[in-house]
Formats: C-alpha cells, structure tokens, sequence
C-alpha cells in the first residue's frame, strides 16, 4: 500500500528524531537507515520543500527536523513525498458510477480514509516513545 520511498521517508524522520535537535550528515543518515543515498537526497528534497526537515551548513551540521517532533505527523511525513489518493470518482470512468462508487472502491477509500486518520493522529514523537521490547523502529546504529 505504501511505496519504498515513503518507507524511506519515514526511515529517515524517525532517524532524525531519535538524535533530534541534531543533525546527521546524508551519508551518516543513509547508512543508519539503510536507504540509497542518491535515493534518500531525493526524498529529502520533498521533505525540505514540505517543511519538516532542515538543512545546516558547516560543522555539526548537515539535515535536521524543522520542528519539535511532536509537532510533525506521520502524514505530514506522507504527503511530503507521496500523498494517499483518495478515490473520489469512479477510477474505471464509469459514468453512471461518477461520485457514487461501487462497494469495491468504497471499501478502498474506506480504507485509505482510516490509514490517513491514522497517520494524522500519530507524531513522530509519538513513534519512538512507543516501547520497543528491545527491538528500535530501525536499524540498528552505533553512531547515534
């Protein structure tokens, strides 16, 4: 349901936010969660345009979050690189369906409805205070 580059995107903002406020270097970044770097400078690209990461020039620097992780949703992270399309019309063009849709794509706008409220209602704050029993929501790193 969700493509590798929003997985990427959401590898690399709990990243962030396991070391936030700092900043971690690309390359430091690309190792820890396990994303291409030339792949991971792209999604940082969308997420800097969205607001939600910073880039810091000079020593100690490198990409940051934009703001307290508390304040940044799961969907934020989402939609910064590959917003959920909701199904508003019959996506078959069916015109006698228009804006009523069968119970097939009800049931998927249901769906992606739910995962959307879902992902509104978290923060990443949220996701790393959550008890791991052991095991961090990524890679295991040394460095950070």
């Amino acid at each position: 349901m969700l493509s590798q580059t929003v997985e990427y995107a959401l590898r690399a903002m709990i990243q962030l936010t396991y070391i936030a406020p700092k900043a971690c270097a690309t390359d430091d970044l690309s190792q820890t969660t396990q994303v291409p770097r030339a792949y991971l400078s792209k999604v940082l690209q969308g997420l800097r345009r969205a607001g939600v990461v910073e880039s810091r020039r000079g020593i100690g620097g490198g990409v940051c979050l934009a703001r307290p992780p508390e304040e940044i949703s799961l969907l934020e992270v989402v939609n910064a690189v590959e917003p959920i399309r909701r199904i508003a019309t019959c996506p078959l063009g069916i015109e006698s369906h228009g804006k009523r849709l069968c119970p097939l794509h009800r049931k998927l706008d249901n769906a992606f409805a739910e995962v959307e409220r879902s992902f509104a209602e978290t923060t990443l704050a949220e996701i790393v205070a959550t008890p791991h029993q052991g095991s961090k929501p990524l890679c295991n790193s040394d460095k950070h």
